[in-house]
């Protein structure tokens, strides 16, 4: 193989490698993109790809973050694997040459209290008139009950949502995995209400997604954001977590740790209860599920009173 002049041409074709082989590279592609730009501008055409380089576009972030520049760096060590394959003199940048890569945030953990003002609060939404009040309001609901992705809430289709027999069918998601998911009598009869609501008020719609906006128009990820930001603010909260501001995903998190604290209220064993959810999940490991809970502190809390338990010889 030829090797392209460009280092874009470079990016794009390891960005197709990646896509081909099954991987889902929207979010890396951004990123490797602004690298591809960067060496081109500061490279020769030919160059090889050297640490130097690496580093140098891992410290051209406006963002003054040791994990940012580790983890821009070990996006660039895949890159350069498969690159040295067509140019042997390819440089990989060493494992943690910059720190460690990631760390596990705290993520805001919802309580069943703040998802119901939440719901509340969506009345004020504008237009007031219109579905996204309507549409904001019954996703919360179903993150906070189901435990979906955002994305996969926002990626359901009519079809997808059986309401005679209250389950949800996610197809496509992380890993090219499909599974259906039972809903609560509760969640499908809001979803109902919801679907009602939305044929009345949108007679034309121009997609067969099952939430929608006014127009017609499906409802994405952002929307939802904007709108929880939204009302976050209006509610004078402040995230409990790492992060800056409540994400749509802190749903996610909070129906593990919720899910899991109420299974060890009834007694059920951590390992049974976990394994359980990593299915209901989606996860393609148990492992994933367990890291889930490293983020929860009062998860972790459990998680140190088993092993207090173990250390005195009592019964887990």
């Amino acid at each position: 193989m030829n090797a392209p002049r460009l280092w874009t041409e470079r990016i794009e074709d390891y960005l197709a490698y990646r896509r081909n082989a099954g991987f889902n590279v929207v979010g890396d592609a951004y990123r490797l993109r602004q690298f591809g730009r960067f060496a081109d501008q500061q490279m020769p055409p030919q160059s090889h790809l050297v640490v130097e380089l690496a580093v140098a576009w891992a410290h051209s972030t406006k963002r003054d973050q040791y994990f940012t520049w580790a983890r821009r760096l070990e996006l660039l060590r895949g890159f350069a694997r498969y690159w040295q394959r067509f140019d042997p003199v390819t440089e990989v940048p060493p494992g943690r040459l910059l720190g460690r890569a990631y760390r596990r945030l705290t993520p805001h953990i919802f309580t069943q209290q703040e998802v119901s003002m939440l719901m509340a609060a969506t009345n004020g939404l504008q237009p007031r008139d219109g579905l996204r009040p309507a549409t904001c309001k019954t996703m919360i609901g179903l993150l906070a009950a189901g435990g979906l992705r955002p994305i996969e809430a926002t990626r359901l289709t009519r079809n997808d949502v059986d309401l005679d027999h209250g389950l949800l069918l996610v197809q496509e998601a992380k890993g090219h995995r499909s599974r259906l998911i039972p809903l609560h009598p509760s969640t499908t009869g809001a979803l109902r209400t919801y679907a009602q609501q939305r044929d009345r008020l949108v007679r034309q719609p121009s997609s067969v997604r099952f939430f929608l906006l006014d127009k017609g128009k499906p409802a994405g990820v952002p929307t939802l954001q904007c709108a929880l930001e939204t009302l976050c603010r209006r509610l004078g909260w402040l995230p409990r977590g790492d992060y800056a501001h409540h994400r749509c995903y802190d749903f996610r998190h909070s129906f593990v740790a919720n899910s899991l604290l109420r299974s060890d209220r009834h007694g059920i064993d951590a390992d049974h209860a976990i394994l359980a959810l990593s299915t209901y999940l989606g996860h393609a490991s148990v492992a994933h599920t367990y890291w889930y809970c490293t983020a929860v502190p009062e998860l972790m809390a459990i998680v140190g009173e088993r092993f207090h338990q173990y250390a005195q010889g009592e019964s887990t």
